[in-house]
C-alpha cells in the first residue's frame, strides 16, 4: 500500500554524521507513523525512532537518544533521520517503516523499505 525507499547510507568516521532519507509513494496518507529500525549481521531488527503525523510524539531508542533526530516533511512524503557523533555499534542496514499507529514493535509497521546500509569505522 505504501512504497518506502531509503537513500544516504554509506561509509562514515567514528563521530562523523549522515542524514537518511526515505520517500513514501501510493497511499500516503495511511503514514500515520513513519519509523526507522536496523538490523546488524546476526543480530534482531532493532528499533531506532519514529515519528507521528505532526511530529507531535518522536520516541527514540535509549541507544541513540542525544544523538539521532528523526524529522518528516508531509508535502514531500519523506522522512529524515539525521544521526550525529556516529559510533562503530551504529552499523546496520536502516530500514524506514510505516504504521497507523506510534509503535516501537516492528509487527506493527505494515510497509518496509529495503533498507540502505551504514557502516562506522573506528
Amino acid at each position: 500500500q505504501v512504497q518506502l525507499v531509503e537513500s544516504g547510507g554509506g561509509l562514515v568516521q567514528a563521530g562523523g554524521s549522515l542524514r537518511l532519507s526515505c520517500a513514501a509513494s501510493g497511499r500516503t496518507f495511511s503514514s500515520i507513523v513513519l519509523g526507522w529500525f536496523r538490523q546488524a549481521p546476526g543480530k534482531e531488527r532493532e528499533y531506532v525512532a519514529a515519528i507521528t503525523w505532526t511530529g507531535g510524539r518522536t520516541p527514540y531508542a535509549d541507544s541513540v537518544k542525544g544523538r539521532f533526530t528523526i524529522s518528516r516533511d508531509n508535502g514531500k512524503n519523506r522522512v529524515y533521520l539525521q544521526m550525529d557523533s556516529l559510533k562503530p555499534e551504529d552499523t546496520a542496514v536502516y530500514y524506514c517503516a510505516s504504521s497507523s499507529v506510534i509503535t516501537t514493535i516492528p509487527g506493527e509497521y505494515a510497509d518496509w523499505g529495503q533498507g540502505t546500509q551504514v557502516t562506522v569505522s573506528s
